[in-house]
């Protein structure tokens, strides 16, 4: 499986961009997808997740309502909605994708990563 990310870039705190990841390969090691973001110094976490239909999701606290993970399984892309973006959401953000159907927040859980986008959010 291979997963490119895009849509990351700068832009100014309260304003919203648009992830996507593009994956191709093996559409059965493609269940569970996920953002995770890593900033400097921190460790990698999950954002969102979502199951292999779309019609369950998790999100971290610290992006509940603002930001929204989809999926669109005929074109094997997962998306991310960032809303009301914050100076300490600037990250790089890495999308992710594994074979099990569920929801899966734990990074050592993925086998497969995308090579990841810069978000920064200026004040």
């Amino acid at each position: 499986v291979q997963l490119q990310a895009s849509g990351g870039g700068l832009v100014q705190a309260g304003g919203s961009l648009r992830l996507s990841c593009a994956a191709s390969g093996r559409r059965f090691n493609m269940n569970a997808l996920a953002w995770f973001r890593q900033a400097p110094g921190k460790e990698r976490e999950c954002v969102a997740a979502i199951n292999w239909n779309g019609d369950s999701t998790y999100y971290a606290d610290s992006v509940k309502g603002r930001f929204t993970i989809s999926r669109d399984n005929r074109k094997n892309t997962v998306y991310l909605q960032m809303d009301k973006l914050k100076p300490e959401d600037t990250a790089v953000y890495y999308c992710a994708a594994d074979a099990r159907v569920g929801i899966v927040v734990l990074p050592t859980d993925y086998d497969y990563w995308g090579q990841g986008t810069q978000v920064t959010v200026s004040s």
